[in-house]
């Protein structure tokens, strides 16, 4: 499968961006649709994670109640919607996949896409 996610960008703090992924082939409802990210000199770090079938959804504290991870089934996407952005946010956020809730959550998932720039100005 091939995950590829868009829509980063420049966001001054306190502002607003919407990442998608689409995937190449259908997402079965087993999968488990994540969010990681990583900054410059920094190890890589989980976001967010859905499931495909039940679509329950878990945060890192860092983005708890600020970002929320979502769904298209038909689309065969994820989206992540980050608010109330901060300069510490900044990384290259990539989707993730994988059938194993704890790969996901520990940004240990088995497939990753390419990712997308996210840069938060102070």
């Amino acid at each position: 499968v091939q995950l590829q996610a868009s829509g980063g960008g420049l966001v001054q703090a306190g502002g607003s961006l919407r990442l998608s992924c689409a995937a190449s082939t259908r997402i079965f409802s087993s999968a488990v649709m994540g969010w990681v990210r990583q900054a410059p000199g920094k190890e890589r770090e989980f976001v967010a994670a859905i499931r495909w079938g039940v679509g329950s959804t878990y945060y890192a504290d860092s983005v708890k109640g600020r970002f929320t991870i979502s769904k298209d089934n038909a689309e065969n996407t994820v989206y992540l919607q980050m608010d109330s952005l901060k300069p510490e946010d900044s990384a290259i956020y990539y989707c993730t996949k994988d059938h194993d809730w704890g790969k996901v959550v520990t940004a240990k998932a088995t497939y990753r896409g390419q990712g997308t720039l996210v840069t938060v100005s102070s």
